[in-house]
């Protein structure tokens, strides 16, 4: 692997509680992925993923270890970012399950919300929306409510949603669960191209079979510890 990452995680660790009530979730994981890159993590319920992933996404602070974000130190033992909400808004994408799009905007202000709120001028932010729906092959909707998409075509909208800001590292938790073969394989060949296009880190945790042996690499997360192993990578 390249030596650049997306993201690398050292020897994460997470404790919930204190004394003989306490519960280790994450124990010395280790992960990287690197820029342009679409790895999948997967495990069984209580296995430890969610508290991964909101590590990860700077939700919950670690107990020790260390995060780098692409070449930026941003937990050593303790959080090396001041305004870890900034780093949320600009260094990391999330796409959920359910596509959360604010209801009462239209698809182009849905996406460009996020760069105005960072101070990017309306206008700027606008077009940069609209470039990432022509990408994913959405533009036609760019005037379209919510509530008058198809499920794939939300999908779609958060994804840009999650990279308008050109993050280093998306995180996508469950992304293809609501959908069927067809439009799950179709986000996935879609975070691979965005991956590849903007040299984005995503991590996709999942427990669809559907889009398991597309992955290239897998982490598997068992008793709060990470194993690597290398993925069929099927075409999709």
């Amino acid at each position: 692997m390249a030596e650049a990452h997306g993201i690398r995680i050292e020897g994460l660790r997470k404790r919930y509680g204190s004394g003989d009530t306490a519960v280790d979730a994450l124990k010395e994981v280790d992960m990287a992925v690197a820029p342009g890159e679409v790895v999948g993590l997967i495990g069984p319920s209580g296995s430890g993923k969610s508290t991964l992933l909101k590590c990860l996404g700077a939700v919950i602070e670690p107990t020790g270890g260390r995060m780098t974000l692409g070449d930026q130190v941003i937990y050593d033992g303790a959080w090396k970012i001041r305004d870890l909400r900034a780093m949320r808004r600009d260094k990391i994408g999330f796409i959920f399950q359910a596509p959360y799009l604010i209801p009462f905007l239209d698809v182009t202000d849905n996406i460009a919300l996020l760069p105005m709120l960072a101070g990017q001028p309306n206008a700027e932010a606008r077009k940069r929306a609209l470039e990432l729906l022509e990408a994913l092959d959405v533009a036609h909707r760019a005037k379209a409510m919510p509530s008058q998409l198809s499920g794939g075509e939300q999908q779609r909208v958060s994804i840009a949603r999650a990279l308008v800001n050109r993050p280093p590292v998306v995180l996508a938790d469950e992304p293809t669960a609501p959908l069927d073969s067809e439009r799950a394989l179709a986000v996935i060949r879609i975070l691979n191209r965005m991956a590849e296009q903007y040299q984005t880190a995503i991590i996709v945790v999942t427990h669809d079979e559907k889009i398991i042996p597309t992955f290239r690499r897998i982490y598997h997360i068992r008793d709060g510890r990470t194993e690597e192993e290398a993925g069929e990578g099927r075409p999709f």
